[in-house]
């Protein structure tokens, strides 16, 4: 069983920086890809980022491409998301996810566990 742990949220100005960690324990955490989706109120969870075991593939919605960035540490069992240029529009609840699969993956139900998320508000 995964456990993961995210942090990092907070309130920022729009075009401001913030950088998210989701620390995970109890599994094979270095075999699964790991994404970050997000869910505003009212609307339902989306895809954010994705990077493969070995960190060395990542994919992003079109949304946040070129603003965020998505990285791993496996020796500290750790996944970042570095979001730069933040938009009122970013403004959700980040959850990171642990895949089943070792390769990158887009889709909710191609994820076994979840974190509770962290709150991002962006002003304006």
């Amino acid at each position: 069983q995964v456990q993961l742990v995210e942090s990092g949220g907070g309130l920022v100005q729009a075009g401001g920086s913030l950088e998210l960690s989701c620390a995970a324990s109890g599994g094979t955490f270095r075999s699964n890809a790991m994404g970050w989706f997000r869910q505003a109120p009212g609307k339902e969870r989306e895809f954010v980022a994705t990077i493969n075991w070995s960190g060395s593939s990542t994919y992003y919605a079109l949304s946040v491409k070129g603003r965020f960035t998505i990285s791993r540490d496996n020796a500290k069992n750790t996944v970042y998301l570095q979001m730069n240029g933040l938009k009122v529009e970013d403004t959700a609840n980040y959850h990171c996810a642990a895949a089943r699969y070792s390769g990158i993956r887009s889709r909710e139900h191609e994820y076994d566990y979840w974190g509770q998320g962290t709150q991002v508000t962006v002003s304006s």
